[in-house]
This record gives structure tokens, C-alpha cells and sequence, in this order.
């Protein structure tokens, strides 16, 4: 019941004033999990960006979920006839600011002037990620504007020097590395041949209960209940700004929490709010 009650809770927030009828999903690859058993020399690590998914189907940038976003002509002017799987980004630290700019149903050339489009795939090649990363060369190369930009790409020969670098792109504010097996084929779907990496787990669950603060928290909200997909239920009591705590989640919408694993009962260990779902 539960399962069927956050489907139609996650088809609400998707239906928002972007979407139309016609609007689709975009047919992205989606990651899984790194684990460390993995080949790695199969792999090829990229920064993951806290930016917003975006699908060039050839004619219009699209979201993950399908919404058409208001790219300026001067944006999107020069991109191929061919579809390009990337993230909109403006920086390390910025994804809220990002968040703002791009949702607006009207966008002008000045709001998009920092925002770089970061392409990572070739959705519409039939060659494996190793020959589609030299197809995108050459692609970004003939589009040759500044906000187009290839994401850098390299190998990394053993899990130390992985988790070493790791270390070294959460300390400059980025959120994680991704990993791209180069013998693969590009799927719709969530497969072991894109992987994440970060120093956290995330995920989504339904606020579903909200609990008043006590001390400097008073009047404000000082915890949330929140229930998964899978019916676990749990309090999520930090990660909130004073504004978030004064104008909290509504009951029944959607949240993005991080934690550091499960316990033995598959509760999220020292889960903390992250922020409030956004679709595109």
C-alpha cells in the first residue's frame, strides 16, 4: 500500500507547471552503487557535479523527468542534430542557485551566462563508451562554445587512489566520483555499468509526520518522521537550516536525505535532511 502510495505522491510532484501531457522521461542511463570488488581498470572516473541531469534530444533540453527547459537560443545555439546525455552546472556548492535558474518557464541570456552544459554520453551511438568518448571529442570540438563542455574523463589503477581522490573533490566542495565501464553500451536504465561514488549514500522517502523543537528549536520543527518506498519508517532531525526549520516539508512531499549505510533492521544510519526533491 505504502509502495503505491509513494508512486502516486511521486507522480503529483511530477506533473508540476512544466509538464505537459505529451512530456516523456528522458531514456537515460542511471548508476548504481560503487562496490569495491569491481574491476577497475574497466572503469573510467569522472567527477559527479551537483548539477541538473539534461537531455538534448536534438532539438530541445530536456530533464530527466521529460520538461522542456527555457534554454536561451544563445544557449542551446550550435548543439548536434544527435542526442547528448550531460548536466547543466554552474559550479561546486551551487546547485540551489542552479535549481532557481533553470526552473523559470522564461529564461534570458543573462540567467544562463555561468551555466555550463557538461556533456558525458552519446545516447545514440551503438559503440561502446570508450569509442563514444572519442565521438564526443570531435562533437564538442565542432560546437566549439565555452558552456559546452566535455566532462574530463580518466583512469585510476587502484581503489586507494581512487578513494584518495575522493578525499580530494569533497574537500574542494564537489560531491562525488562517477565511474563509466568502457566495454559498455549505452542502456535506459539503472546498470552497474555507470556506478557513483560518494562519501554518503542518498535517497528519497514521503514526509509523513512532522515533531516541534525544543530549546534554541522552539516554535520551529526540530524532527520529521519520513517513510521509505519499502515501508521503513525513521526521524530525520538534522541537516535543516533555521529557514528550512521555520517553513519545513509539507506532509506527503518528497525528500532527499543522505546517511553512512544501513542498519542490521535496513534503517539509514545517522540520516540527515539534504533538501526537498525538485523536478524538472
Amino acid at each position: 500500500m505504502l509502495r503505491l502510495y509513494f508512486s502516486i505522491i511521486c507522480l503529483i510532484f511530477s506533473s508540476n507547471t512544466f509538464a505537459t501531457e505529451e512530456n516523456q522521461p528522458a531514456p537515460v542511463l542511471l548508476a548504481k552503487i560503487y562496490r569495491s570488488d569491481i574491476n577497475l581498470q574497466d572503469y573510467w572516473v569522472s567527477e559527479k557535479y551537483d548539477g541538473v541531469r539534461a537531455y538534448w534530444n536534438g532539438k530541445q533540453l530536456i530533464s530527466r523527468q521529460g520538461n522542456n527547459f527555457s534554454a536561451p537560443p544563445s544557449f542551446i545555439h550550435g548543439l548536434p542534430n544527435l542526442a547528448l546525455d550531460g548536466e547543466l552546472w554552474l559550479g561546486r556548492g551551487r546547485f540551489e542557485q542552479l535549481s532557481g535558474l533553470v526552473r523559470r518557464q522564461s529564461a534570458n541570456k543573462s540567467d544562463w551566462s555561468e551555466i555550463k552544459y557538461m556533456v558525458f554520453d552519446l545516447p545514440g551511438s551503438k559503440r561502446m563508451f570508450d569509442q563514444r568518448l572519442q565521438q564526443l571529442k570531435a562533437i564538442i570540438s565542432d560546437i566549439n562554445q565555452p558552456h559546452i563542455q566535455l566532462v574530463p574523463q580518466y583512469k585510476i589503477t587502484t581503489h586507494e587512489i581512487l578513494l584518495t581522490r575522493l578525499e580530494d573533490v569533497v574537500n574542494q566542495g564537489g560531491e562525488g566520483l562517477m565511474l563509466h565501464r568502457g566495454a559498455s553500451f549505452y542502456k535506459s536504465w539503472r546498470s552497474e555499468d555507470l556506478l557513483k561514488l560518494k562519501k554518503y549514500q542518498d535517497a528519497e522517502a514521503v514526509v509523513i509526520k512532522h515533531y516541534p523543537g525544543k530549546g534554541k528549536f522552539e516554535s520551529m520543527l526540530g524532527s520529521m518522521e519520513v517513510e521509505t518506498a519499502d515501508g521503513k519508517k525513521f526521524r530525520i532531525g538534522s541537516g535543516f537550516s533555521d529557514d528550512e526549520r521555520n517553513n519545513p516539508p509539507a506532509i506527503g512531499s518528497i525528500i532527499t536525505y543522505k546517511y553512512f549505510g544501513l542498519t542490521r533492521n535496513g534503517i539509514p544510519r545517522f540520516a540527515s535532511f539534504l533538501r526537498k526533491r525538485k523536478d524538472f
